[in-house]
């Protein structure tokens, strides 16, 4: 059991919560300056991660960016099909905002668990109350140095760019375009194997970090992280059953059989947590109820490989989360900016591993805000949960955009199976 990188952390976190509320209470002056010396190593841990985000955000946008501009262009069914991925992302991102607020006004983070979950971090930039005016936003939009953004943490802008610079090499030749995509794809893979040694050592930092949440505030910190998880699961319900209800209003066929064949490709999510292993049985099941074949042969690979419908709902309910432990209210501008970045690292990360997607998405996100990635570490750990539901909600987007595109293709003989149901 122990051999699971996520049992290992989770019992790092709370190992560390213990321990630290062990030497709050007992340990004495000497005690207590151990545990603070050793949150260094926390820190050094977190820096670890933070120098591998902005070049694998660069580099998986431009190689992801540029691969759904191929897949445009293979044809109106391609196109037909993203077209509903960005309905459905953007009616994801729309419905986490105001799920957000709305379940924060009605169930408010304990300011004391907040502190004391927040008090291994450090406070959020003075910046983040500095609202900007609209023309600012504009012109930030483009950047006049895109090495200095990337060094300023100034995500917004470097995504632009990033998003630009995908387009334009796609106007190349095959010869040019290919080479350098296969740059930015190497630049990616090293990132991905920079962030996996770190995530070696995810135990032994996360039980840094919560060694010193411990020290400062006990045990009381567990209850707010029981509060993120219902929050970012909650987020994504939603955001599933809006997909669902979508698909059994307008898709192809009877709602009901419909459901019928998602229930086991949603099993298969369950067990693997992999959208990409689900994705033999979303084939078999839209075959079963007659769906065209040259639009399951075309949409849900298609959809495996660039759209995540649950990306942005929980990168954003984590984002939403760790403000609130702030105390935060980010401008309608600065939300508009999480969004567009929500969008883009949806794409990009497709195809990265769990924790890596992790913390690639959502700490892009977390700099657009304003806030800090100090928290996002020890989120990492109860990460196991809502990533179930990440991964039944991609499998039921991705049934779902195959069921709508199918809506009005011409009709095919059935299988023997697809009658009898």
């Amino acid at each position: 059991m122990l051999k699971s990188l996520s049992v290992r952390v989770l019992v790092a976190l709370v190992a560390g919560l213990l321990l630290g509320a062990a030497a709050a209470e007992f340990g004495g002056p000497l005690v207590r300056a151990g545990v603070e010396n050793f949150e260094a190593v926390g820190s050094l841990w977190l820096n670890a991660l933070r120098m591998t985000v902005i070049p694998l955000l660069f580099s998986v946008l431009v190689v992801g960016v540029a691969g759904v501009a191929d897949a445009a262009a293979t044809g109106r069914l391609a196109l037909k099909a993203i077209g509903w991925f960005a309905a459905f992302l953007l009616v994801g991102c729309a419905w986490t905002l105001a799920f957000g607020h709305g379940f924060y006004a009605l169930w408010p983070v304990d300011p004391g668990a907040a502190t004391a979950l927040a008090a291994a971090a450090p406070p959020p930039p003075a910046e983040v109350a500095a609202t900007p005016t609209f023309g600012d936003f504009l012109k930030g939009l483009a950047p006049t140095n895109p090495i200095k953004a990337a060094a300023e943490d100034a995500i917004l802008p470097l995504v632009v760019f990033a998003i630009a610079f995908a387009f334009a090499l796609t106007r190349l030749p095959e010869t040019r375009r290919l080479a350098l995509t296969g740059l930015f794809q190497s630049i990616a893979d090293a990132m991905v194997v920079i962030v996996r040694w770190v995530l070696w050592a995810a135990p032994v930092g996360v039980f840094a970090l919560c060694l010193g949440v411990g020290l400062r505030a006990g045990v009381g910190a567990a209850g707010v992280i029981g509060h993120y998880i219902v929050a970012v699961v909650l987020a994504q319900v939603g955001v599933i059953a809006i997909a669902a209800a979508v698909a059994m209003a307008w898709g192809r066929g009877p709602a009901g059989l419909w459901l019928r064949a998602l229930a086991p490709v949603q099993a298969t999510a369950v067990a693997t947590q992999s959208s990409l292993a689900c994705l033999p049985a979303m084939i078999e099941e839209s075959r079963r109820i007659g769906l065209p074949e040259r639009v399951v042969g075309l949409v849900l690979p298609l959809a495996v490989s660039v759209f995540k419908l649950t990306s942005p709902v929980a990168n954003l309910a984590v984002a939403l989360f760790v403000a609130q432990v702030y105390g935060v209210e980010p401008s309608a501008l600065q939300f508009a900016s999480a969004v567009v970045i929500a969008l883009a690292v949806s794409v990009a990360s497709i195809g990265l591993p769990g924790q890596v997607s992790f913390f690639m998405s959502v700490g892009p996100i977390c700099l657009a805000l304003g806030l800090p990635l100090d928290l996002l570490p020890i989120l990492i750990a109860v990460e196991v949960v809502p990533d179930i539901f990440r991964t039944i909600g991609n499998v039921t987007g991705d049934m779902a955009v195959t069921s709508l595109v199918a809506r009005d293709q011409p009709l095919e003989a059935q299988t023997p199976t697809a009658a009898a149901a």
